[in-house]
């Protein structure tokens, strides 16, 4: 108007820019972002926010754009697409003139807004407290998180406030977009005095400390870590240019044994399928130029480990899962470290490569060695599960279940690294996987729990005048119960529930029997473990040892239980009790549980009739799962092996713990052999002997695992341990 205007108004950032409708509805505006949006623009919509209209339907809106925004995997994609734009504006400033420009010059504000948003971007669709407008407490989120160091965070701020100071105090004076420093002295000491400072000098110099310090960690944010003009030394040219097929067909091989690969033709039997093969034709031209930069940087890394070839196979198969999701191929080119780790792990482990293959989207865990190669203990395990959930909708339970996936793949590939370093011993790695199950376990138990009690209420009963709550527990056998689970180990679980009394049913608006209540949460809770999600399967599950086994009800009561072990349980069912411990659920059950198992366990026996049951049960096993390859050892079946000291472990429990009740306190194999020894049930050499061989046995185990081969050696190996073992039970369980 005459008077002026009461703001600029710039609409260019809406869908298609100017040639865009002004308006548009929620549904195109989805559809617009989902199948044309452009880097830039969720740049952009990390500062969006309604501020006028419905509340309601701004909130929608916002919801709208989130997956837009931050993507639900960690995407490196991110710290390119900001490098190119950074790059176009460096162009712009340089051709124009503008390196004095405070907002888009070299160490200006725009460079800040680019550390702390590159991180948004790449982060925020799993660091929920990342979701924020303002820079200032982004960067403060991002030292928490340990993205950045705390002094570094610290110093970007001070210097973000600098530069924004000086942007108001220039743009005070005629109050317009200005963001170039004057060049005239007059206004040069209007602004240093504006500033708090004597002179132009003054101001000048801390300006440029600051803009100096942000330039720099730029430049180490947004370096591109695997850049193509990258100078190589003269011996890895060939490697080079082996990758990039200008080596003749009858020399490759010749290259690849100079730089260590002892089967050159089945590594360039794989090399010529990446370059050529299904994995370059559906990868997409930014994916083509991505593998074809991967290669030599993994040809290269795979020659320094101990078995090239196998390694660079591990590596290729990998590849050739990921090729299409350019994301996962931009952090391996965008990270170093998580390139170095993934060649190292790929090398130690075919079990871990597999691992990888299947869920590339642990690749992210690969950033961080500090935390790669640290277990977490079991309440930060707890904690971190919760704060994953806390970032889902509570009714989604198809997020949930790939989140407890993604968790507990996650928390295995950590023990798995540290075990294969060295960093962990054996007997904490089986401590470290029991740990993660029974976290999960304890999970899932909680979610399934409120589904079913949101359907129809608690389950209870009426003893009296008083209606009790009827609870649930879960029961672990076998490894798991001995806290000796393995890599791809399934769980043995028992369910049981309790309360024996009138009126057993729920107390919801459709209310159901107990029994019907418990069955279907026991079926959901084994339908959340062993569903086949895009995330994978949790664990597989094994319900045989509940009492008559398949034909017997998935979830009895604890009563029930209790007669049916006294009863009717054969003695290999007295057996495994030996290594049965409660895992979730009630407490008041799982105190009645191990109130069963003592009774159960210290009963009186004939111990002749019990070293025949044994005998005749370890001896149909060694039948029908033992070895029946010509000089091989099947380390847990065969004779001498683990399921002889296990077996004996279960006979002396059995046999003893009725004069020596302290001996039910435990479940695992190992603490059991000390009891037998410090009650002189045993002789200590012979405690010596079987504990030593079972740890040799479980460690083999272990590293055959992560191998992704069975349990079965060359019959001479381990072969001291084997006879020690088989003298003990000639000794115990035959004379």
């Amino acid at each position: 108007t005459a008077e002026g205007f009461v703001f600029r108004v710039d609409m260019r950032l809406r869908p298609f820019g100017d040639s865009g409708p002004l308006a548009m509805s929620f549904s195109a505006l989805e559809e617009y972002y989902q199948s044309q949006g452009r880097e830039w623009e969720r740049y952009a919509m990390i500062k969006a926010r309604p501020i006028a209209g419905d509340p309601q339907e701004g909130a929608e809106l916002m919801a709208l754009l989130r997956p837009f925004v931050y993507r639900r995997y960690l995407d490196f994609s991110a710290f390119e697409s900001l490098r190119d734009l950074k790059l176009q504006i460096e162009r712009e400033i340089a051709r124009k003139g503008h390196q004095d420009n405070i907002k888009l010059g070299p160490g200006g504000i725009r460079e800040v807004e680019f550390i702390g948003q590159a991180f948004q971007l790449v982060r925020g669709g799993r660091e929920p407290a990342l979701r924020q407008r303002e820079l200032q407490r982004i960067l403060a989120r991002l030292a928490e998180l340990s993205l950045l160091p705390a002094y570094i965070a610290a110093s970007l701020n001070q210097a973000y406030r600098f530069l924004r100071r000086t942007e108001n105090r220039l743009q005070m004076v005629r109050d317009g977009q200005v963001h170039r420093l004057p060049a005239e002295e007059q206004e040069r000491v209007r602004l240093a005095f504006a500033m708090g400072f004597a002179d132009w000098a003054a101001f000048e110099r801390e300006l440029r400390r600051h803009r100096r310090l942000v330039h720099e960690h730029f430049q180490q944010v947004f370096s591109a870590p695997q850049a193509t003009d990258q100078e190589t030394v003269p011996e890895q040219d060939e490697l080079d240019d082996l990758c990039a097929g200008s080596v003749a067909a009858e020399q490759e091989a010749e290259v690849l044994r100079r730089h260590g690969y002892t089967d050159p033709e089945e590594t360039a039997r794989w090399l010529e399928n990446l370059r050529s093969g299904s994995a370059m034709r559906f990868a997409g031209q930014r994916g083509r130029a991505q593998l074809r930069r991967l290669l030599p940087l993994l040809l290269h890394a795979a020659a320094e480990q101990e078995h090239p070839d196998e390694t660079f196979v591990r590596l290729a198969r990998l590849l050739e899962t990921i090729a299409g999701r350019t994301t996962y191929l931009t952090l391996l080119l965008e990270s170093p470290m998580a390139l170095s780790q993934l060649v190292r792990l790929c090398g130690a482990s075919a079990w871990l490569a597999d691992m990888l293959a299947r869920h590339p989207v642990l690749l992210d865990e690969l950033l961080d060695p500090r935390s790669l190669y640290r277990p977490m203990a079991r309440e930060t395990l707890e904690r971190e599960l919760e704060e994953q959930f806390r970032a889902l909708p509570p009714d989604d339970l198809e997020q949930q279940m790939d989140a407890l996936r993604h968790f507990q793949q996650m928390a295995v590939l950590r023990v798995a690294a540290a075990d294969i370093t060295g960093a962990l011993p054996l007997m904490v790695v089986s401590d470290e996987l029991t740990e993660i199950a029974e976290v999960v376990l304890r999970k899932v138990l909680q979610i399934a729990w409120a589904i079913m009690v949101g359907k129809h209420g608690e389950p209870g009963y009426r003893r009296g005048k008083r209606r009790l709550s009827a609870g649930f527990c879960i029961i672990a056998y076998g490894k798991l119960g001995g806290i000796e689970l393995g890599y791809g180990s399934d769980l043995d679980l028992v369910f049981l529930h309790g309360g024996t009394g009138d009126e057993q049913h729920t107390d919801g608006a459709k209310p159901i029997h107990n029994e019907q209540f418990f069955a279907r949460l026991g079926q959901r809770i084994i339908h959340m473990l062993e569903t086949l999600t895009p995330a994978g399967v949790l664990y597989e599950v094994d319900m045989r040892l509940r009492p008559s086994g398949g034909a017997g009800q998935l979830v009895p009561n604890v009563e029930a239980f209790a007669d049916y072990q006294q009863q009717e349980a054969w003695t290999w069912e007295h057996q495994a009790l030996v290594r049965a411990r409660p895992v979730a659920g009630e407490p008041a059950i799982a105190e009645r549980f191990v109130e069963i198992r003592r009774a159960v366990l210290a009963r009186p026996r004939d111990r002749q009739e019990l070293r025949t049951a044994v005998r005749d049960m370890r001896a149909r096993m060694r039948q029908e799962l033992g070895s029946r390859a010509v000089g091989r050892f099947d380390l847990k079946q065969d004779p001498g092996g683990i399921a002889d000291i296990e077996f004996m472990v279960q006979y002396g429990l059995l046999a003893w713990s009725r004069d020596h009740p302290e001996l039910l306190e435990y479940t695992d194999n190992m603490r059991l052999l000390d009891g037998f020894a410090q009650a002189r049930l045993l002789p200590p050499e012979d405690v010596a002997c079987l504990q030593e061989a079972y740890k040799a046995y479980r460690a083999r185990v272990h590293r055959l695992s992560l191998q992704g081969k069975t349990a079965a050696v060359d019959e001479g190996e381990l072969g001291e341990e084997r006879a020690c073992v088989t003298r003990i039970w000639q000794r115990l369980m035959e004379d």
